[in-house]
């Protein structure tokens, strides 16, 4: 059984923080915003929230994998706009992690019958 862990206003307010487009991912500025001392280091409070920091990161990538889907289709559009090459590799890069990736088949061909390899005999 899964318990459902307990979060501090502090903890809930740094998440919140960490992700908005004040802070976008800043660990010591989202710090700052929840109030937490200058004094407070940065790894005792992400270890205690790595899985939801993970969490929230994964759901902005899905947040902005439409935008990305669609900055491939616009330079589809213009290929010659400025900042291209690199539009098309952000684009790559997101969708990839999102799991939007190609998908690669394998073929196999059989020619002939199939064929098996076995052990030498034994003496006994």
């Amino acid at each position: 059984m899964k318990t459902e862990k307990e979060y501090t206003d502090k903890q809930l307010l740094f998440l919140d923080a960490l992700m908005s487009d004040e802070c976008k991912g800043n660990i010591k500025k989202a710090m700052n915003a929840a109030g937490y001392a200058e004094t407070t280091h940065s790894r005792v409070v992400v270890s205690a929230l790595k899985d939801e920091i993970n969490e929230r990161a994964s759901m902005v990538l899905a947040m902005n994998s439409t935008k990305a889907a669609w900055s491939m289709v616009d330079v589809l559009d213009d290929p010659g706009a400025m900042g291209a090459r690199n539009s098309i590799a952000a684009a790559s890069q997101l969708l990839d992690r999102t799991g939007l990736i190609k998908k690669e088949q394998l073929e196999v061909k059989n020619t002939g019958g199939a064929m098996f390899i076995l052990p030498p005999k034994s003496d006994d």
